[in-house]
């Protein structure tokens, strides 16, 4: 129990289960909608829309109670949506190599899962509004807001990037010295500088004029930003794994180095296609946008 992976999995199945409880509570008029008129599909479909639904039959008190319950989980998912990547920094953090041993991985972490996610939601958004036809309920300004905010978390981000480099390199010490050199000018600087630069300033820069907020140019933009997000994570882990304690003396070639496995690749690649089929199927089976709260805003507009 002294073990700081014991924390990751407590709050990883917290956040799961917050999250399925914000995804699901919301979605029961919808739900509920399906049930009464989607007749024409399958009967194992029907039955599951007439179990989620939990006998919603759009009454006021419902709707209070639906609102209270959302708000309280809004409320919640904050601090365990900061729990979640601080407590994963910390798994690095507590240990004492060079790279990992420092306080700002916590924030710092946060702030590249902020970027990250921007991205991906901005992804999603262009995907759904041109392959489902939602063009008039995802507008061009919900892609403007997206990436103004997209600009100050890459702000945020970037503030803890140099944090991470111009810290240890000022101190220089041994361990730090190799691993700040090996990330400027060593085996990883190509990709240390594709990520920094191409992957998150040259993006940040360019979504600050407006004409790069509209749709199509901001989602390449995230797809650029979420690919150096992720080759930044490769960046994290495997120089540091790379510097060893002691000197390597009389080893193949190839110790010195990395390369991924079949197995790294496949599992890496599974996950990808995991997270897909479960939107997808998601996407499937539910509306991609809250019916009811477009009804209530037609409504409300009429009146």
């Amino acid at each position: 129990m002294q073990s700081p992976i014991v924390w990751d999995i407590a709050v990883v199945v917290t956040y799961v289960a917050i999250s399925a409880l914000l995804l699901y509570i919301p979605m029961l008029p919808d739900i509920a909608l399906c049930r009464d008129k989607l007749n024409n599909v399958p009967k194992w479909q029907q039955k599951m829309y007439k179990s989620l639904s939990l006998g919603w039959n759009n009454t006021a008190k419902q709707f209070r109670l639906m609102n209270r319950y959302t708000r309280m989980l809004l409320v919640l998912i904050i601090p365990i949506a900061l729990s979640i990547h601080t407590v994963t920094s910390w798994l690095f953090a507590m240990t004492l190599r060079s790279g990992w041993d420092s306080p700002i991985f916590g924030p710092y972490f946060v702030s590249g899962a902020f970027v990250a996610g921007c991205a991906a939601v901005i992804i999603a958004m262009y995907f759904f509004r041109n392959n489902y036809k939602l063009k008039d309920y995802i507008t061009a300004d919900h892609f403007d807001r997206m990436g103004k905010l997209l600009v100050l978390v890459a702000l945020v981000y970037v503030y803890f990037n140099i944090n991470e480099i111009i810290v240890p390199g000022y101190k220089a010490n041994t361990a730090d010295a190799k691993h700040v050199h090996e990330m400027l000018y060593g085996h990883e600087s190509v990709m240390f500088w594709l990520v920094q630069l191409g992957g998150l300033v040259i993006p940040f820069l360019l979504i600050l004029f407006k004409p790069m907020r509209k749709p199509l140019p901001l989602t390449l933009i995230s797809v650029i930003v979420l690919a150096g997000a992720w080759f930044k994570r490769v960046l994290i882990v495997v120089p540091t794994q790379l510097a060893p304690y002691y000197p390597i003396q009389n080893v193949p070639e190839g110790w010195t180095g990395y390369t991924p496995t079949t197995p790294e690749i496949a599992i890496t690649v599974a996950s990808f296609i995991l997270v897909l089929m479960i939107i997808t199927v998601l996407a499937k089976l539910f509306p991609v946008v809250p019916v009811w709260e477009v009804k209530e805003d037609m409504n409300h507009k009429n009146n």
